[in-house]
């Protein structure tokens, strides 16, 4: 089983998704990591921003930084080698590093939506 390495930019949460405008990138990855972190892979995010340790101490990925600075992040290891820079995993490539059907990875839209109304207490 393969053993994968997100080191995310600092972002505002673990995953980035949050805040009033989410990137739907960070939401794909999110919900790419959740699969398979539910299915028992070994996958792991760091946050320069908020877990800074990972970033000092893997030393391609500090290697990485201090010669072309924090615009290389992400980047993503596999197995102990850096695989990508500069850009998140595409569902393809999650599918190929673990072994997993790609459209198990596939974020699905809700079937219905949802009606909210909100009143106003005066």
């Amino acid at each position: 089983m393969a053993k994968i390495e997100i080191f995310d930019p600092a972002m505002c949460c673990a995953t980035g998704v949050c805040g009033p405008s989410v990137d739907p990138e960070l939401t794909r990855v999110a919900s790419a990591v959740f699969s398979l972190q539910q299915k028992g892979m070994d996958i792991s995010r760091y946050n320069l921003g908020s877990d800074p340790e990972p970033f000092v101490t893997n030393q391609k990925v500090n290697e990485l930084l201090m010669e072309k600075g924090p615009e290389c992040l992400p980047v993503i290891i596999v197995d102990g080698e850096v695989v990508k820079m500069e850009d998140y995993p595409t569902n393809e490539e999650f599918a190929e590093w673990t072994g997993v059907n790609v459209q198990e990875l596939a974020h699905e839209k809700p079937k219905k939506k949802l009606n909210i109304t909100l009143n106003s207490i005066n």
